[in-house]
């Protein structure tokens, strides 16, 4: 039986960014498959009390610096938006519509790379539309695809299941009932993987 990771995110999240560029390592470690569980990623941290890194200047001055670390570890190119944080509403509804689709990857990596990498305002609709259609999406349906009440109803359970099993934050993993957050536990992720 394959091993399933379940990965809530948010493309607001650089942590979310990061692990994301890291899950070809773990399903190729361990022979996983991810589930992905796209989340808001505001509307868990306000459910679990939790506090944006920006809202402690100390805090968001370090991690800054820390996830840049984690970028050079990874191999990986990050620069911080200009623009941040953002409503990810429309994006990640997108996410949950296209999440069955064979574009899915693609859109994935156009939104976080656009986001992440190429400092597009990911709020913009005018940027989100060249950012799907890149993706090989068409605009048009992506727009009727993210108003269709299915997709909104799971985010909104996607949202809402993260935080009743503990989630406080972006990325957070699950392997069976155990849960990992941030890109940082990725190690303890494989570790997990590898238990009988």
């Amino acid at each position: 039986m394959t091993r399933q990771v379940e990965f809530f995110f948010d493309f607001v999240s650089t942590a979310s960014y990061l692990a994301w560029t890291q899950l070809p390592r773990v399903t190729r470690e361990t022979g996983a498959e991810i589930t992905w569980r796209p989340m808001l990623l505001g509307a868990v941290m306000k459910a679990s009390g939790n506090t944006p890194p920006p809202a402690i200047p100390a805090k968001g001055k370090y991690l800054r610096r820390d996830f840049g670390r984690w970028a050079r570890r990874y191999g990986v190119e990050l620069n911080f938006p200009s623009r941040h944080p953002v409503n990810t509403v429309t994006t990640m509804r997108g996410a949950v519509a296209y999440i069955d689709s064979p574009v899915f990857p693609a859109y994935l990596k156009s939104v976080f790379e656009g986001f992440w990498i190429h400092d597009q305002d990911i709020e913009d609709p005018e940027v989100i539309a060249r950012l799907v259609e890149q993706a090989g999406i068409d605009p048009e349906e992506f727009h009727a695809a993210i108003e269709r009440q299915d997709v909104k109803d799971r985010l909104r359970a996607n949202t809402d299941e993260a935080v009743e099993r503990g989630a406080f934050g972006a990325p957070t993993l699950f392997v069976g009932d155990e849960m990992f957050f941030g890109q940082d536990r990725l190690d303890f992720v494989i570790e997990a993987l590898g238990r009988d």
